[in-house]
């Protein structure tokens, strides 16, 4: 537990910058000897105003203060780095390993805020960068980075006790670097920072992209697994809806004639009940094939019906009560599975209807007629006039059929009395 505690723990920005600030100041410990470098420069040729090491240790601190907090506070932690390394130099010390911070600063501006501030940051730097080649201090003409990596090397490899103030003065007046030797490195460190920083940026955002595009796709897949899954409870629904109440008008229309005949025609009676056995038994049929398509039953290979299946459809019809009179017009052709479902459906269910409501004594017609593009439907009956004006289901349904296949359908009262049911089914194109 405790490990990965101390794991998550080092994972957090702040402690691993402050490991990255740990690590500058033991290289600036063990590279540039801060302690001769302050003394030898306490007395030095710019050290009127020298205070001693105490100034170099405390804008040391600040720096490594500004890289511990980069990533928190970018832009204020540069100009806290650019104040100490700018008090620093100022004060005569020479350039140490320290004083790389200004570039972690930068890098970090450059990857973490917007291009305009990032750019001003580096433009900020590049205009003290040549301050500090070309200007004076202390009223000094001198090469500030030359005068730096001289001092530097002279305490780095002297041997022998610290460098004397005339010996750093000798190193600031001499060597052939002119005032704008430094600049080009300088200048250079600062614009491969800001390069870095800025690649780092333009990274991370195209990974960004990518992350917000996958969880869009991955949105998109659900919300289209859940319209897929609505439509196909939808249809569901509408076979379930079909296949009961047509099986159900059917059965009760029997016992009712059962009922009526049981007393004085016990052979009506027995006919009927026969009927409601045979219609029963096809219904649970039928139900077993709609579910079926859930995965709930294992009887998936009896094929869904058709219209092929229409003439025993009428039959049962006409056994429960109802004339029906059944015409084809045009040559029968193979029609696409969903269509032939949706056609035998159709029919299934206007029959129902002239059953449940246009009166005991009312006939319907069904005239299918085959065309090159389309298949037409159309059941009449001559009752009451009112069959499917119950608001139930059986309208709406055929409506949502008719809409999924792109046809038509018309509903009302016929020019002659009765009921009408007209459907278009489109079939050119479609493919079984």
């Amino acid at each position: 537990m405790a490990g990965r505690a101390a794991f998550a723990l080092a994972r957090r920005p702040v402690p691993q910058d402050a490991a990255l600030a740990c690590v500058l100041f033991v290289v600036c410990l063990l590279v540039n000897d801060p302690i001769a470098m302050v003394n030898a420069l306490a007395d030095g040729p710019v050290g009127g105003g020298w205070s001693g090491p105490g100034v170099w240790w405390s804008t040391t601190v600040l720096t490594l203060l500004s890289v511990t907090l980069r990533r928190r506070w970018p832009v204020p932690m540069l100009v806290l780095c650019l104040l100490s390394a700018g008090a620093r130099l100022a004060a005569g010390a020479p350039v140490a390993v320290v004083d790389l911070a200004v570039l972690v600063l930068l890098y970090t501006v450059a990857s973490r805020c917007s291009r305009v501030v990032s750019l001003s940051a580096l433009g900020v730097l590049l205009l003290c960068a040549i301050w500090a080649t070309s200007g004076s201090l202390a009223g000094r003409p001198f090469s500030m980075l030359s005068f730096h990596f001289k001092v530097c090397k002279r305490v780095a490899t002297s041997s022998g006790p610290a460098p004397r103030a005339d010996d750093v003065d000798a190193a600031c007046r001499g060597g052939g670097s002119g005032p704008w030797g430094g600049l080009p490195v300088l200048g250079s460190g600062l614009v491969a920072a800001w390069a870095v920083g800025s690649g780092s940026r333009n990274r991370r955002a195209y990974l960004e992209q990518l992350h917000e595009r996958a969880r869009d796709l991955e949105r998109e897949r659900d919300q289209q697994a859940a319209l897929t899954a609505a439509a196909e409870r939808g249809r569901i629904s509408r076979e379930v809806h079909d296949v009961v109440a047509h099986g159900l008008s059917l059965i009760v229309i029997q016992a009712q004639g059962a009922e009526a005949a049981l007393d004085n025609r016990p052979a009506d009676t027995r006919s009927a009940l026969r009927t409601i056995v045979k219609t029963g038994r096809d219904s649970l049929a039928d139900m077993r094939r709609v579910l079926a398509a859930l995965g709930e039953v294992e009887d998936a290979w009896h094929p869904q019906p058709g219209l092929a299946e229409l003439p025993g459809l009428v039959t049962r019809v006409r056994e429960a009560g109802t004339p029906v009179r059944l015409r084809v017009e045009g040559s029968p052709a193979a029609l696409p599975s969903t269509v032939d479902l949706s056609a035998y459906r159709i029919v299934q269910e206007a029959l129902t209807n002239v059953m449940k409501h246009a009166g005991a004594d009312a006939a319907a017609d069904v005239v299918v007629s085959y065309t090159d593009t389309e298949l037409i439907i159309e059941v009449s009956d001559d009752g009451r006039g009112a069959a499917g004006t119950d608001g139930g289901n059986g309208l709406p349904g055929m409506r949502r059929r008719v809409e999924l296949l792109g046809g038509r359908l018309s509903t009302g009262p016929g020019a002659q009395g009765g009921f009408v049911v007209r459907a278009g089914l489109p079939i050119q194109g479609q493919h079984a």
